[in-house]
C-alpha cells in the first residue's frame, strides 16, 4: 500500500488539547502507512462570504490548497455543548466555499471525537458526520472512535494507555485500507 497524504484537522485551539495529543499519536502509528499533517485551523477568519471574493483572505486560500493537496482527511476533535467546536464548524465551511469548488470534495476521512467525560464526544462525532455527505466525503463506518474518560490517558503527551494505544493502532490502520480504496 502506497502512502497516502493525510490532513489531521484538529477541533480543539487549546494549545495542550488532548485531540491535539491524539493527533501527534495517530501520526506516529501511522508511520510508512500515511503521511500525516496537522492542518492549522487558528488563523482562520470567521467565514464570511463578503470577504470570499476573487482576491479571499491569504489563511482561506493557504487552508484550502492544504486540503486539497491530501488524499484524505482525519479529523479529531473535542465536543462542546453536544457538538463541534466552533472553530472546526468554521474549517469546514472556509473549504467547502466557493460552492461548487469545495476542498473537501471526494476525500475520504474518518472521526476521532474525545471528552474527559463517559460519552467520549457522541454528539460531536455524530453532528460532523451529518454535514460529510453534502461535502461528498465518504465516511469510514467502523471502528467508530468515542474515547471517553481522556483525561486519564495521558502523562503530559504521552498516551500511557495500553488499549487505547491498540485501538488507536487498529483504527489507523483500517483508516490506512479505507483511504486507498477510495483513491485508487
Amino acid at each position: 500500500m502506497a502512502s497516502k497524504k493525510i490532513a489531521i484537522v484538529v477541533g480543539s485551539l487549546r494549545k495542550d488539547s488532548y485531540s491535539g495529543k491524539l493527533a501527534k499519536v495517530m501520526s506516529q502509528l501511522a508511520a510508512g502507512k500515511l503521511e500525516m499533517e496537522i492542518v492549522e485551523i487558528r488563523d482562520l477568519p470567521m467565514y464570511d462570504q463578503d470577504i470570499d471574493t476573487d482576491n479571499p483572505p491569504a489563511a482561506f486560500t493557504a487552508f484550502r490548497e492544504r486540503i486539497r493537496a491530501a488524499d484524505g482527511i482525519l479529523f479529531v476533535t473535542p465536543e462542546y455543548n453536544r457538538s463541534v467546536p466552533g472553530a472546526l464548524k468554521n474549517a469546514i465551511d472556509v473549504g467547502s466555499r466557493p460552492y461548487g469548488k469545495a476542498a473537501w470534495t471526494g476525500k475520504p476521512c474518518a472521526i476521532v471525537s474525545q471528552s474527559p467525560g463517559a460519552l467520549g464526544g457522541f454528539g460531536a462525532n455524530h453532528h460532523l458526520r451529518q454535514m460529510l455527505p453534502f461535502l461528498n466525503m465518504p465516511a469510514m463506518p467502523a471502528p467508530e472512535a468515542y474515547l471517553g474518560g481522556i483525561a486519564d490517558k495521558f502523562n503530559g503527551d504521552e498516551l500511557t494507555d495500553a488499549s487505547l494505544r491498540s485501538f488507536l493502532q487498529t483504527f489507523v490502520d483500517t483508516f490506512a485500507g479505507w483511504v486507498e480504496r477510495h483513491t485508487g
